[in-house]
């Protein structure tokens, strides 16, 4: 690890995370029209924006910097696939790691020393949640700062439950990634679990540093919460969702982790590590559901 990293990922270890978390989350609503401005600008100069894809292209006429970042995209500009079967991407971003689960190890990272990896359990908070998807399939995905910011299922389900998995808000880039051993199940995270035709799946929104906000469709904002200790979310009132309808969004950037059960689903080869991703694209072949 170089002297840079190793600063970093100390910075993070020092900071108060929560705090700092807690003082972005209230700066970015603030409607003052001269301050939620500076920040649009500022953070436009700094990320490549395209705003010819957002519903609303003017970057100063949102209602404040959080209304600016989770901005929705015009209709048809993430066309679902059409191929048989597909497992769609839930979200934009780069594609951090995917494959199959090592038994209830779930791999953060391949290094050219090491692999850092995670245990399924510590990810979803609960051994008997866990337990479907051992020896499965999982996919991470990382949105970085100029990404879309909405997360769509990426396959017909029902949602049957949603739990809070407090933690700590380490950054969740590639840098901490590599550096931070069991980060995904270390961090703040939002576990959505839906029953499909090919089986159970989790949908795991992982917050970080400066993302300590959650929201899901029909059910709001369900973090950040206070106290901060697992709990069962109530579900919405409609929990039926169809391939490619939005879940929810993060309010800042980060993280989703998708498990599927063993044999459920295989790869697609264009989607591996570093690659980029779209909303609705096949990112994997679903195995064709079993006859009731």
């Amino acid at each position: 690890m170089t002297l840079r990293a190793r600063a970093f990922i100390l910075m993070q270890q020092l900071l108060p995370q929560h705090l700092l978390t807690a003082a972005v989350y209230w700066l970015a609503r603030r409607r003052s029209r001269w301050l939620k401005n500076a920040l649009i600008r500022g953070f436009c100069r700094l990320f490549p924006i395209d705003l010819t894809e957002a519903e609303f292209g003017d970057a100063e006429g949102y209602a404040d910097f959080n209304a600016f970042f989770t901005r929705a995209l015009q209709d048809g500009r993430r066309p679902l696939s059409t191929e048989p079967n597909a497992l769609l991407s839930p979200c934009d971003g780069t594609v951090s790691e995917r494959g199959t689960i090592d038994g209830s190890q779930v791999l953060q990272a391949r290094l050219s020393a090491k692999c850092h990896s995670y245990s399924l359990e510590a990810l979803v908070g609960d051994a008997g949640r866990a337990a479907p998807f051992v020896g499965g399939e999982f996919a991470t995905i990382y949105l970085a700062p100029y990404n879309y910011h909405r997360v769509h299922v990426p396959m017909a389900g029902r949602l049957t439950s949603i739990h809070y998995v407090p933690g700590a808000l380490y950054s969740v880039n590639a840098t901490t990634a590599a550096a931070v051993p069991g980060l995904f199940a270390r961090n703040e995270r939002v576990v959505c679990h839906f029953d499909t035709a090919s089986g159970p799946l989790a949908v795991i929104f992982v917050g970080a540093l400066n993302v300590g906000s959650v929201s899901l469709v029909g059910t709001g904002e369900v973090t950040p919460r206070r106290p901060r200790t697992p709990c069962q979310i109530e579900l919405p009132a409609t929990c039926d969702f169809a391939a490619g309808a939005q879940l929810g969004h993060f309010n800042m950037g980060s993280t989703v982790i998708l498990l599927l059960p063993q044999g459920c689903v295989s790869w697609l080869a264009p989607f591996t590590p570093g690659a980029s991703v779209q909303v609705g694209a096949a990112i994997g072949q679903l195995a064709p559901a079993a006859p009731p």
